[in-house]
Order: structure tokens, then C-alpha cells, then sequence
């Protein structure tokens, strides 16, 4: 009884998403509980609206934001509480910074700030170069001292991993260590999860939820629809 409570508190994850993580060390999938296998079901709804699709998105984000953090190292740090006893805690053991996949990455960031204040977060623009039809970098600004920090790297949905893989490859250029590069996202899917893992498989990936699959337009399914436009209210749908 008591195990099967710990199940239960512990919540749900699918067997796709045991398959990935045994596969793929480094990809770590949020266990769902009710109310988060709830969150996810609002926001995959077409009938939802704007202002209640962003409300759900960012509380799941937080969830994504919270976890990723929790791979970060972190150090002894004894303080001295109210009443005078000593307190044997933790704390980060590495600087940090965000960086955001434009635009859709953008959505995350308020989550990021509301764990980390005053954390500093740079940009990174990608999309499909019409000629070769790969992802091509079309700006980027990142801190100064990025190749000291273990980064956060923002992108709500990992479909072909075409970007994200770009995204890497400027953080890397930029003297960060591919290790020190933790990718947060909602709704992953095992095509642009094993092309993240094979390129790159030091990186970490924590994502919210696996999807069974790309459809032939190299949508994630069941999916989400476009995220950026959803959050942003530039879906014309």
C-alpha cells in the first residue's frame, strides 16, 4: 500500500517516455501528476483561449524551468536560522544564464526570471533558410561571459531538433561547454529528441511531455500547434 501511494503521488509517465530516458541518458521527462496531465490537456485544446492557453503554458513552464535547475551542481552552504541552530543547506554551485530561441523560446523566460532574479538572458534568432531549407542563424546576442556559465536554453517544442541543434552549435562557438548546456522544453517527440541526443549527447534535455511522432509536414503529434503563435495571439486561425 504504501508503494503503490508513493505511485501515486509520484504521478504518471508514459512507457514511450521510459523508453526515451533508458535510451538516452541525459533526457530527463517530467513524471505528471493529475494536475499536470491537466495543465497539459488545456493547453493542447484548440477551443482554449489566449488568455487561458498563456496562463496554463507558463505554470507548466515553471515545472520545466524548476526541474532544469535541479541538474545544475550545487555546493555546501551552512547558515544560521532565526533561532541560532546551524542549518546544513545548499547552494547553485555554478553561474547561470538563459538564452531564448527567438520567438517562441521568449515564452519561457518569465518563468526563468521567477526562479532565478535578475538572471541575465541572451537571444538567438534561427529560421529556415529558403534555399537549403536547413536552419540558419540570423542573430544572436549573448552575455559577455557566456563561456563561463551553465545555460539555460529556452524552446517550448523540439519537433526535427533543427533548431535547437543550430542553437547548440552558437553556444558552443561561443565557448560554452556542450555539458554546461541544459534545453528546456514542453512537448518533445522521439525524431528531434534522438537527432539533439546523436549530435549532441552531452547535452541535457528535460522536457514536460513525449509525443508519439512528426506527421509528414514535420508536425509534432498529437501536439500543440504553433506555440509561438498561440502565446502571442498572432495565430490568425
Amino acid at each position: 500500500l504504501f508503494r503503490l501511494l508513493q505511485s501515486l503521488a509520484r504521478g504518471t509517465m508514459s512507457s514511450l517516455a521510459s523508453q526515451i530516458m533508458a535510451k538516452y541518458p541525459m533526457v530527463r521527462v517530467l513524471t505528471l501528476s493529475d494536475q499536470m496531465k491537466a495543465l497539459m490537456t488545456y493547453i493542447r485544446d484548440q477551443q482554449i483561449s489566449r488568455e487561458d492557453f498563456v496562463f496554463y503554458a507558463d505554470r507548466i513552464v515553471r515545472h520545466v524551468v524548476e526541474e532544469g535547475l535541479a541538474t545544475l551542481p550545487y555546493v555546501p552552504n551552512q547558515i544560521t536560522t532565526p533561532t541560532g541552530a546551524k542549518y546544513d543547506g545548499l547552494d547553485f554551485g555554478a553561474s547561470i544564464c538563459g538564452v531564448s530561441i527567438v520567438r517562441a523560446g521568449e515564452s519561457m523566460e518569465k518563468a526563468l526570471q521567477q526562479c532565478c532574479r535578475k538572471i541575465r538572458i541572451g537571444k538567438i534568432l534561427i529560421q529556415r533558410d529558403e534555399e537549403t531549407a536547413q536552419p540558419k542563424l540570423f542573430y544572436s546576442k549573448l552575455p559577455q561571459d557566456i563561456s563561463g556559465r551553465h545555460v539555460l536554453l529556452l524552446d517550448p517544442m523540439l519537433a526535427t531538433g533543427g533548431s535547437a541543434i543550430k542553437a547548440i552549435e552558437v553556444l558552443i562557438e561561443n565557448g560554452v561547454k556542450e555539458d554546461h548546456i541544459i534545453f528546456l522544453n514542453i512537448i518533445s517527440c522521439p525524431e528531434g529528441i534522438e537527432a539533439l541526443a546523436v549530435r549532441f549527447p552531452k547535452v541535457t534535455v528535460v522536457t514536460a511531455e513525449v509525443d508519439t511522432h512528426l506527421n509528414e509536414r514535420k508536425y509534432i503529434i498529437p501536439g500543440i500547434g504553433d506555440f509561438g503563435d498561440r502565446y502571442f495571439g498572432t495565430d490568425l486561425h
